[in-house]
């Protein structure tokens, strides 16, 4: 067992960046097929998977580790053999290129361990995306998903990559879009907007679960992650589209943002956060979401200022 855990060793260090010995007594649960697949970095037969079919609500976790990496709504039907899914669970899939140069391995994010490939650009469904995965590499979770105990927000603050980078990070917070809201044309471009005659601002539409986290404190990290005293845009990025503002829902939502700016003012902020009415989202093109994330880099003109007590 010792020579094993040796040879899977580097396995693990490349894939999850996570020791080794942290898994071991999960890795002796798993059957001969499993090990082949998580460890070794294995493909199964298509169409042979358990999990193919399945079409029930909940959610499908990493085999060795637990962690929750897609929701069932996400899952769709390829017919390439094996189950495919058009989104994950932010943060919790790491995307490493092959050493072919021509695809893209996916692992857990938390432990490492293989799941399959990504691949983009096949048009199976409108976001152009299919992570193919193993079912041994995944367990699942049935229950009930009601989306409606998920309330939405909206927050512009420059770049929406920076903003949705800090968003997604945060417990309570399912997931975070980049998108446009605010302009006067139907379903912009990011050109489009770019060039300003849209009168769409870059937005960040975070989807979260009121029994984990408040309004007050979304709008807290906001205030918090970009200058809301900068007039002309955030950072280096000037224009119209990186205005500082926030699109309230309803009246409680505003009184929120009113008592958080009037905080921010008696400390001595000259705050320019505009303060909208909700109007229509659009989201934005697949390559602006989870930007960062993707490209494993950290955003260049958003970091954290406490701000409040």
């Amino acid at each position: 067992m010792f020579r094993y855990i040796l040879l899977i060793l580097p396995i693990f260090l490349v894939g999850g960046e996570i020791a080794m010995e942290k898994w071991e007594n999960r890795i002796k649960d798993l059957t001969p097929q499993e090990k082949h697949i998580l460890i070794d970095k294995g493909t199964e037969a298509p169409f042979s998977g358990a999990l193919l079919e399945n079409k029930q609500d909940g959610i499908y976790r990493c085999k060795l580790c637990g962690s929750a990496l897609f929701e069932s709504k996400s899952k769709f039907n390829s017919h390439t053999g094996w189950p495919s899914f058009d989104d994950a669970i932010p943060n919790a899939v790491k995307e490493i290129p092959d050493k072919d140069g021509r695809r893209t391995e996916i692992v857990c994010a938390n432990c490492g361990g293989h799941l399959g490939h990504v691949f983009r650009g096949e048009g199976f469904t409108s976001k152009n995306t299919r992570h193919c995965v193993n079912s041994l590499s995944l367990s699942f979770d049935k229950q009930d998903v009601n989306t409606s105990l998920y309330k939405e927000a909206y927050f512009a603050g420059g770049c929406f990559w920076g903003v949705e980078y800090y968003f997604e990070k945060l417990n309570g917070v399912k997931e975070a879009i980049s998108g446009y809201m605010g302009g006067k044309t139907k379903n912009p471009t990011y050109r489009e907007v770019c060039n300003g005659n849209t009168e769409h601002l870059e937005v960040v539409k975070v989807v979260y679960n009121p029994q984990e986290i408040d309004y007050a404190s979304l709008a807290k990290l906001f205030f918090e992650i970009h200058d809301p005293t900068q007039t002309n845009g955030q950072g280096p990025d000037i224009g119209s589209q990186y205005l500082s503002a926030i699109f309230v829902n309803d009246e409680k939502e505003k009184e929120v943002i009113k008592k958080l700016i009037l905080q921010l003012e008696e400390k001595g902020y000259k705050v320019a956060t505009k303060i909208f009415d909700y109007s229509p989202f659009y989201e934005a093109e697949e390559y602006h979401q989870d930007y960062y994330f993707k490209h494993n880099k950290q955003p260049y003109c958003h970091t954290r200022i406490k701000r409040f007590d």
